[in-house]
């Protein structure tokens, strides 16, 4: 697999707190009804990096979906809104 994550640049925002409120309907989302101006945009590096000096485990998997179904079959809350992105 080639290095194509590095060309690909990642940047964190901070934002506000106190603008945010949990979203119910989707757990583990969190909205703001209002504009919201970011404190602090950080470029990241690394991703791929940045998990290995953090000793998180990241897995790349050769069909996505079939993690998928394991996810949407266990107890997990989970969100797959961006699988609309994926390919099959």
């Amino acid at each position: 697999m080639g290095r194509t994550h590095a060309k690909t640049p990642l940047y964190a925002y901070r934002l506000p707190v106190g603008a945010f409120e949990p979203y119910e309907p989707a757990g583990g989302y969190w909205i703001s009804r209002q504009t919201v101006e970011p404190l602090d945009v950080e470029r990241c590096g690394d991703l791929v990096e940045l998990h290995r000096t953090a000793d998180i485990e990241l897995r790349a998997v050769p069909r996505l979906f079939d993690l998928w179904n394991d996810v949407i079959a266990s107890t997990l809350e989970f969100s797959g809104v961006r699988l609309r992105n994926a390919r099959r």
